[in-house]
């Protein structure tokens, strides 16, 4: 057996390089955790964390400005952008702190802060010129975002979603390109702030939702509230100071002039970084090896994948699993095992937010599911109304025969928590009708999902029509 510098070398120390090495340390002592870019996580330095600040700031002042439908008045607000950026920035940098506070505890020896890059299937070439030889190997190297070429033609007016908290100030303009979960989530937030924004979609997504009718629902509701083009066909220039866009969207085409173009146009892995082509793994078309999600390994071979730079689910809470998985794994080869993963759970911080649990439509119709939909509108829910967010749609899908609970799709108020819950009950293995069972309290949000599970249980054959008209019946009805 070969005699190797340490057991384990883990490529990145994000949220699942973290986790790996966390689940890897249970097993060995000799471990290499390698990143010679910036600590703190994608999460807390230009994700999650960051994000969600900017949206809490857009929120503030979106609730004064509609205060009116109470009979409550009060005056205009006013946005101090200075400010708005200095909180973003200052409780950003404190929870990198607290991911940086994490690193220093780890073991001093094992953690080493230079880039490195695979010099054959079990060496890696590290930034200061020395080779490190591993057993296994957990490549956790996360992603960057991307810019497509086309937006270079704004110069130094093109910035990306990273950028955007870094700025001092807020802009006076933005063009966002890109309909996914970071455009929707800092076009309307920034909106929201005072900057003039447009939104120029490609291909139609709306976030991450697949079901046509909430799809439908949510493009009309973010589309009333500021200027969307969900299937642009742009031109890119530059005018002095000005980025200039051109589009068509079917028969509607215009012109506008903006002083920043936002790319939100995704992110791409960053294994393009790290030498796979010095290895013997077969590549796929993308530059990436295939790997087996139960297991995080590469066919059956020491290298396994966690995290954004599989480029499958960019979660953190999924990017933290998957490391867990592959230093696990890797610590103890050659025995390694597959896990089932967690039932999904995604949720879109827009107002309506978005929330997705279980399996998608999408993701039913491609395996051929026969499956019944119930749907709820929060138009006329009794909650929804009572605080003036009578705004969504919820569809939940039950399978055919089973009558088993298998996912939703909404937009709505408090789809962060709606979509929790519907997960969970999947999680556990509940039927529609089990599910009705649980405690819904009057009058909440909650009752909304009642209402679509009564449809659904309906349709499925296990329970009566729900009325056609009712403020969130409670059990009798």
């Amino acid at each position: 057996m070969a005699d190797y510098d340490v057991d384990v070398a883990i490529l990145g120390a994000g949220t699942a390089g973290m986790s790996a090495y966390r689940e890897a340390r249970k097993y060995t002592d000799r471990i290499a955790l390698i990143d010679g870019g910036p600590l703190g996580t994608t999460c807390a330095r230009v994700g999650c964390m960051p994000s969600k600040l900017l949206i809490a700031a857009a929120d503030a002042a979106h609730a004064a400005k509609t205060t009116a439908q109470f009979g409550v008045n009060t005056p205009a607000p006013t946005v101090d952008g200075k400010a708005v950026m200095a909180r973003v920035k200052a409780e950003r940098d404190r929870f990198v702190g607290f991911v940086l506070d994490a690193v220093d505890e780890f073991e001093p020896g094992h953690v080493i802060r230079e880039h490195a890059q695979f010099v054959d299937d079990h060496t890696l070439k590290l930034g200061s010129g020395r080779n490190i030889t591993a057993r296994a190997i957990v490549i956790a190297v996360g992603s960057r975002p991307n810019a497509p070429a086309a937006f270079k033609a704004a110069g130094d007016r093109l910035i990306i979603n990273d950028d955007v908290f870094d700025l001092d100030d807020l802009p006076r303009s933005v063009a966002v390109f890109g309909g996914g979960v970071i455009g929707l989530e800092l076009g309307q937030a920034l909106h929201r702030l005072g900057v003039r924004v447009e939104l120029f979609g490609r291909d139609g997504f709306v976030g991450p939702l697949s079901d046509p009718s909430v799809k439908a629902y949510a493009a009309k509701s973010f589309a009333a509230e500021f200027p969307i083009h969900w299937r642009a066909d742009t031109q890119i220039t530059r005018e002095g100071d000005d980025v200039v866009v051109r589009w068509a969207d079917g028969e509607d085409r215009g012109e506008s002039r903006f002083d920043y173009l936002l790319s939100a146009a995704g992110r791409r892995s960053n294994l393009d970084r790290i030498g796979l082509e010095s290895t013997s793994l077969t590549l796929n078309p993308n530059g990436a090896p295939d790997y087996d999600p139960l297991s995080a390994r590469v066919g059956d071979t020491h290298i396994f994948i966690a995290g954004d730079a599989s480029n499958d689910l960019p979660i953190l809470h999924e990017a933290a699993d998957e490391g867990r998985l592959a230093g696990e794994n890797a610590a103890r080869l050659p025995d390694a095992y597959r896990r089932g993963r967690r039932t999904g759970l995604g949720v879109v911080f827009t107002d309506p937010q978005i929330g997705l649990a279980g399996q998608s439509y999408q993701a039913l119709v491609d395996a051929g599911a026969e499956f019944e939909i119930g749907e709820v509108s929060f138009e006329d829910q009794g909650r929804a109304r009572v605080t003036g967010r009578n705004q969504g749609l919820l569809r939940v899908y039950g399978e055919a025969g089973t009558g088993q609970l298998l996912g939703a799709e909404m937009i709505g108020p408090d789809a962060e928590h709606l979509a929790h819950l519907l997960a969970w009950q999947i999680d556990a293995g509940h039927s529609v009708s089990r599910t009705l069972q649980n405690p819904f309290y009057h009058p909440v949000v909650e009752e909304g999902v009642r209402t679509a599970l009564r449809d659904l249980n309906a349709k499925l054959g296990f329970g009566p029509n729900p009325p056609l008209r009712c403020i969130d019946c409670g059990p009798g009805a």
